[in-house]
């Protein structure tokens, strides 16, 4: 009898591949998509491992993890998590989750990670402990404008310096900061990264600073905040311009003192951490309007680095477009040699609203749609033969209207490729256009 993988994604698309992937290599797997189904499989099935991930539609994998060790029913638990969740993983591993994983999930890893799990009990809990020593493989542009940024980590790395990294959406700032932690003198302590967009007013402080336990209601035991758990080593907050304007002020008075405070504690813990934030807003904007304080900025902002977007420097693109095939290579079990030269020119040409996200996607999609030994024209998403804009022609208040109905045009109906001409997300788009009558 094969072994049962019950597998919890809300991404239907996601899961299906996942599901086929498990199913090709010897398992037997079921795919739901909400905690509601997961019970139900579980009340019907044998299952002796689930894959599930961390948020669904009606409820979390914490939710679901708890059901589960309160039922005994299942011995494995395998939380995936998006960029930003990691503090989450780690609480699901101290309720009992058995191992967690990053998306986007490498088919190797994922691989390795089932057999231990059928293999071996889960591990207990005095090892777990997030990137202590964790190596990662940069891949280094050879643009002026990346060989620019290269030098300034270098110059401010071996530092105590708090750094900002400025930049668009999906231009690599997590990337930049690693870089950072890894060529100074905290590489062999903890790097914990935290995406501040996700964090709530309530929820920001008990995740940077701790909570005693019972002193909220979920507060079921006591927890140690990002910052404790990173002493001696790197924090990263991405987004910071997210954080609440209240959250501003702990932050502060943390970086001065190097003291936090858990919340429900009437006593201060003594932290050692170095201070990196990225941002893809103007935080001199933010202040002038009132959301962002003005002292925080300043502590911050002891040393700033630039990354620049792909559009300035084309010549990176083969690079990485290289790379991400190798990735796509392993990931959908694919043998592609290279990228046409026609291919290659229309990455180059592209504008790349999304930065080095977008070109991993398109890289990844026009793979699976590839038959042949290398990528060629024909496999690639039909937007990045469309004509690129000016950057000068991204969305402006006055005649938005206009300019979405145009963009929608040229994009042929495709709402994803008309964000990308506008310059803003697939959200804002369909927000827009609900908001002026368009036809969704």
């Amino acid at each position: 009898m094969k072994n049962k993988i019950l597998l919890v994604e809300d991404d239907v698309s996601y899961g299906t591949m996942l599901k086929n992937w498990i199913v090709k290599n010897g398992y037997d797997a079921l795919l739901v998509h909400s905690v509601k189904q997961a019970k139900e499989a579980i009340n019907k099935n044998e299952i002796q491992l689930i894959l599930t991930d961390l948020r669904l539609p009606d409820g979390d994998g914490i939710m679901l993890l708890t059901w589960v060790k309160e039922q005994k029913k299942v011995p494995v638990v395998i939380i995936m998590t998006s960029y930003g969740e990691i503090q989450s993983a780690v609480s699901a591993m101290k309720i009992g989750a058995s191992d967690f994983l990053e998306k986007p999930i490498n088919p190797v890893v994922l691989k390795q990670k089932i057999e231990q799990a059928f293999q071996q009990e889960a591990k207990p809990l005095s090892t777990v402990r997030y990137e202590a020593n964790n190596s990662h493989t940069y891949l280094q542009g050879k643009s002026k404008a990346f060989l620019q940024m290269y030098e300034h980590i270098e110059v401010v790395a071996p530092t105590r310096m708090s750094v900002l990294i400025t930049g668009e959406s999906g231009t690599g700032k997590e990337y930049a900061a690693r870089m950072i932690h890894e060529m100074s003198k905290r590489k062999h302590a903890p790097f914990i990264a935290v995406d501040c967009g996700i964090l709530s007013r309530e929820l920001a402080p008990s995740e940077l600073f701790g909570h005693l336990k019972g002193s909220f209601t979920s507060a079921i035991a006591d927890k140690k905040g990002v910052f404790e758990q990173a002493d001696g080593g790197t924090v990263f907050l991405d987004e910071v311009e997210n954080l609440p304007y209240d959250v501003q002020v702990q932050l502060l008075r943390a970086l001065q003192e190097l003291r936090v405070r858990p919340v429900g504690s009437a006593t201060d813990i003594k932290v050692d951490i170095r201070i990196i934030v990225a941002t893809n807003e103007n935080l001199e904007s933010s202040i002038a309007e009132g959301r962002f304080r003005e002292d925080l900025y300043h502590r911050l902002n002891e040393f700033s680095i630039h990354v620049p977007p792909l559009r300035e420097r084309p010549e990176d693109i083969p690079l990485y477009a290289m790379h991400f095939l190798q990735e796509a290579n392993i990931e959908l079990e694919k043998q592609l040699t290279g990228i046409s030269e026609e291919a290659m020119q229309l990455l180059m040409g592209y504008h790349w609203g999304g930065n080095l996200r977008e070109l991993r996607n398109v890289v990844r999609r026009s793979a699976l749609f590839t038959q042949t030994h290398e990528i060629e024209q024909q496999n690639l998403p039909d937007f990045l033969s469309l004509r690129q804009p000016d950057p000068a022609l991204s969305l402006k208040p006055e005649n938005e209207k206009e300019q979405i109905i145009t963009a929608l045009r040229v994009a042929k109906g495709n709402k994803a490729a008309a964000a990308r001409l506008l310059k803003i997300s697939r959200r804002s788009l369909y927000n827009k256009m609900e908001q002026y009558g368009l036809d969704l």
